[in-house]
C-alpha cells in the first residue's frame, strides 16, 4: 500500500467550492415553486448543473491535493460519467422538491438521493484513477454512504423546511459539508496500490490537464456564486427607499373596486379571496362580489407583500380568512367561512406547498 497526504490548501479550497456550490444552487431555486412549469424546469435544471458540477468540483479539487510516491492519471471518459451523474441525480431530487407536493417523505427522499449521488460521484470518479488502484471494501462503501445520506437530508431538510434566508445559509453549510465529509471519510478508508494497467475507456487525464478543467468549473461555479450572493443581499439594500416608489401609495389606499359607476376602496385585510375574470378580477368580501379592475397578475404582485398567496391559475387567497383546509391526491382545497359568495378556492398541485406554508401545515 502507499502512503499519501494531502495539500492543506486544496482540501481548504475543496470545502469553499463546495459551499458556494451549496448556496449557489439553493437560493437560485427560492422561489422557484411559484414559476410556471417551463420557468420552474429552466430554474431547476440550472440548479441542478451548479450542485452537481459544485460535488464534482469539490471532489476534484480534493483529488488534486492528493500526494502519492507514484505519477497517476485519470480516465477522461469516466471523469465525464462521474459529473454527469452527479447532476442527474440532484437534478432528481431537485424535481421531487420543486414538482411534488413538498411533503416530509418528499423532503428526506429527495436527501437520500442527493447524498447516493455524492456516494456515486465520488466512487466512478475514483474508479477513473490509472496507475493507481484504489482499495477499499464493502463495509468502507456503507460506513460514507451512512455519512452522505444523514448529511444530506440535514442538508435538505434544513433548506426546504422553511425557504428562509436563514434557512438557505445553514442548508449550505450542510450541504459544504455533507459533500466534504463523504469524500474525506470514503478517502481516509481508501488505501492506494501501484497498478500495471494504464488502459482505460477514454484518454488520460494528467493533473495539469484536470486542474485546468476543475479551474474552469470552480470559476464558473464562484461567479454564480457572486450574481447570487448580490440578489441574496438585495431586499437588506433596497429597504431604505422603498418609500418612493409609487405602489405603496396606491396600497395606501386600498384595492379599487367598482359598484354604481363610482371607486371605492378596500382594505387588504377585509378581502378573503380574489378571481380571475378576463383582464379583471372579483373580489369577495363576506356575502359581497365586487368587481376589480385590476389583472389577477396585476393583484398577485401588489398584494404579496400583504400576505396573498396565488392558489390557483384564477385564484389569489388570503390565507387570514381560510378557515379549512383539504389535501387531495396532488392538489387541495381552501374553505371559507363567513364569505357567502365564495365558500371554496381550488389549489393547484405547483400552488400546493406555497399554501401548506402560509397555513402552517
Amino acid at each position: 500500500m502507499l502512503d499519501y497526504s494531502h495539500n492543506a490548501w486544496l482540501v481548504a479550497a475543496s470545502l469553499a467550492v463546495a459551499l458556494m456550490a451549496g448556496f449557489t444552487g439553493l437560493y437560485l431555486t427560492h422561489g422557484a415553486s411559484k414559476l410556471d412549469d417551463q420557468k420552474r424546469k429552466i430554474i431547476v435544471a440550472l440548479a441542478a448543473v451548479v450542485l452537481g458540477g459544485g460535488i464534482w468540483s469539490m471532489h476534484f479539487v480534493a483529488m488534486l491535493g492528493l500526494q502519492l510516491p507514484i505519477l497517476f492519471y485519470y480516465d477522461a471518459l469516466i471523469t465525464l460519467i462521474s459529473a454527469l451523474v452527479a447532476i442527474l441525480m440532484v437534478g432528481l431530487a431537485l424535481l421531487l422538491l420543486h414538482f411534488r407536493p413538498r411533503s416530509v417523505q418528499t423532503i428526506i427522499g429527495a436527501g437520500v438521493i442527493v447524498g447516493l449521488g455524492i456516494v456515486v460521484m465520488h466512487y466512478i470518479g475514483m474508479a477513473g484513477m490509472e496507475l493507481c488502484r484504489p482499495v477499499y471494501n464493502a463495509w468502507d462503501v456503507l460506513l460514507s454512504t451512512l455519512a452522505s445520506v444523514v448529511l444530506s437530508v440535514v442538508a435538505i431538510w434544513v433548506a426546504y423546511d422553511n425557504r428562509t434566508q436563514r434557512n438557505i445559509l445553514l442548508g449550505t453549510a450542510c450541504f459544504g459539508l455533507a459533500v466534504f465529509t463523504m469524500h474525506f471519510v470514503a478517502t481516509g478508508l481508501t488505501d492506494f496500490t501501484a497498478s500495471d494497467s494504464a488502459g482505460g475507456a477514454g484518454p488520460a487525464l494528467n493533473n495539469q490537464v484536470l486542474a485546468m478543467g476543475v479551474t474552469v468549473a470552480v470559476f464558473l461555479i464562484c461567479g454564480a456564486f457572486l450574481l447570487t450572493g448580490v440578489s441574496f443581499l438585495e431586499p437588506a439594500a433596497v429597504a431604505a427607499p422603498a418609500p418612493l416608489s409609487p405602489e405603496p401609495a396606491t396600497l395606501r389606499a386600498g384595492i379599487p373596486f367598482e359598484r354604481e359607476g363610482q371607486t371605492f376602496f378596500a382594505a387588504p385585510t377585509e378581502i378573503a379571496a380574489i378571481r380571475a375574470e378576463g383582464h379583471y378580477t372579483v373580489l369577495y368580501i363576506g356575502a359581497e362580489k365586487l368587481f376589480c379592475p385590476w389583472s389577477i397578475t396585476e393583484a398577485e404582485t401588489r398584494l404579496t407583500p400583504d400576505g396573498f398567496l396565488r392558489a390557483h391559475r384564477s385564484y389569489l387567497v388570503n390565507p387570514k380568512h381560510v378557515s379549512g383546509f383539504e389535501r387531495h391526491k396532488d392538489n387541495g382545497t381552501c374553505y371559507f367561512d363567513g364569505v357567502d359568495a365564495l365558500t371554496k378556492v381550488p389549489v393547484s398541485r405547483s400552488r400546493l406547498s406555497d399554501i401548506r406554508d402560509a397555513l402552517g401545515l
